[in-house]
């Protein structure tokens, strides 16, 4: 059980969900299997239990996915990245390809 806050976009707070965290892994990478995906949750986790507060930015928590993904699967990392930075337009998808390329 982890003592974590969430807050949200629209400032509502909310408590951490591990299964949530977990759903949105599963969708990124679905190439992985499940133990090398928990592994990746228990990272997430201990990151967020390492943060300087019990609440945290839903948008920090996407950072620290991003970065775990970033080496680990390309591929996921691009799924991931165009539901979080809520990507819609085909410019956008290519210029979110370009930033990975030169990373």
């Amino acid at each position: 059980m982890i003592d974590l806050r969430v807050v949200k976009k629209d400032g509502k707070v909310e408590d951490y969900s591990r299964a949530k965290l977990e759903r949105c892994i599963d969708k990124a990478c679905w190439r992985m299997n499940d133990e090398e995906k928990s592994n990746l949750v228990d990272e997430i986790e201990m990151k967020l239990l390492n943060w300087k507060s019990v609440e945290i930015p839903s948008r920090e928590i996407g950072l620290i996915v991003l970065n775990k993904l970033k080496d680990l699967d390309p591929v996921a990392y691009i799924r991931f990245a165009t539901v979080y930075r809520e990507i819609e337009k085909v410019e956008d998808f290519e210029k979110l390809l370009k930033e990975y390329k030169s990373k």
